[in-house]
């Protein structure tokens, strides 16, 4: 369609018959995510505030299509890059945001503490390392005072801000400790996510949220104990990166239920939905 066209479809948004504007909005959604920059330009140009409202409601819509599009894509694919899968999730609240972006603050922080690290050292020794910076120089901390925010959850937010929940400080850590050949995996621990070190040698966890505390299996063999659950693998054991993106998008839908936003709250279980096989649970 051409500008003229998509002008006329627009004008129609307002229109009187609940059928016309209805019909309308579902030929605009069925035109995807190339006509958004049009949109965009038609909100500027009108002086109507229920077109302004409309078309950001039908720009919204076709960046949510975009981005479950994008995650399904991403998990079909076998989910192999955890940092695209975090900026697919941050283009919810941030749909400029580029991968560019934050490909290129990681590597910063890679290098930041690369230059401050050596191989030779034991396992423990280079966490220590890592976490001299990650959590001096570098500054990143809990969230404790804002644990609920949405934002937490949000990758840019958190690399940007330093303070976040416990999943997106430990995607952060685990992305830096990956690019120095480090064995770090994400680990789902019931109400708390935490990484282990795992090698032929040796294997410990590190609580990132509590800066960086290395702990042992004992450890988890009393939390798990203090919940009252039964244990499992999974407690134990490396996670894969598309049951981090579901862990974060549960905690979003948390969060969204804590801010009583319960519209985004909806919209994140639909995206779940999208990345879960027909057996699992939301």
């Amino acid at each position: 369609m051409n500008k003229r066209e998509i002008k006329a479809l627009v004008s129609l948004l307002d229109d009187e018959d609940h059928e016309v504007s209805e019909h309308v909005e579902g030929r605009i959604l069925s035109l995807g995510g190339s006509i958004i920059p049009f949109l965009e330009s038609e909100w500027e140009e009108s002086f109507n505030p229920n077109i302004q409202r409309k078309i950001e409601e039908l720009i919204h819509e076709l960046q949510l299509s975009i981005m479950m599009d994008r995650l399904v894509q991403w998990k079909n694919s076998g989910g192999l890059d955890l940092l695209e899968g975090m900026w697919i999730l941050a283009t919810y609240h941030y749909p400029d945001l580029t991968m560019e972006k934050l490909a290129s603050s990681i590597e910063q922080l890679y290098y930041d503490i690369w230059i401050q690290f050596k191989e030779e050292m034991n396992a423990v020794d280079q966490i220590k390392r890592i976490n001299s910076i990650f959590f001096g120089p570098m500054n990143f901390a809990a969230n404790t005072k804002n644990f609920h925010s949405p934002s937490n959850s949000m990758i840019n937010v958190v690399l940007e801000n330093r303070r976040g929940n416990p999943i997106t400080l430990c995607v952060i850590y685990l992305l830096i400790a990956r690019k120095l050949g480090l064995p770090v995996y994400g680990v789902n621990l019931p109400n708390l996510f935490v990484l282990t070190y795992k090698s032929e040698k040796a294997q410990f966890y590190i609580n990132v949220f509590s800066r960086g505390i290395i702990f042992s299996k004992t450890d988890i063999d009393h939390y798990i104990a203090q919940l009252n659950i039964k244990p499992k693998e999974m407690f134990y054991q490396p996670c894969t990166n598309l049951e981090i993106i579901q862990r974060v998008l549960r905690n979003l839908i948390l969060s969204y239920e804590k801010t009583s936003e319960h519209e985004k709250m909806t919209e994140i279980e639909k995206i779940l939905k999208s990345t879960l096989d027909n057996q699992d649970e939301v």
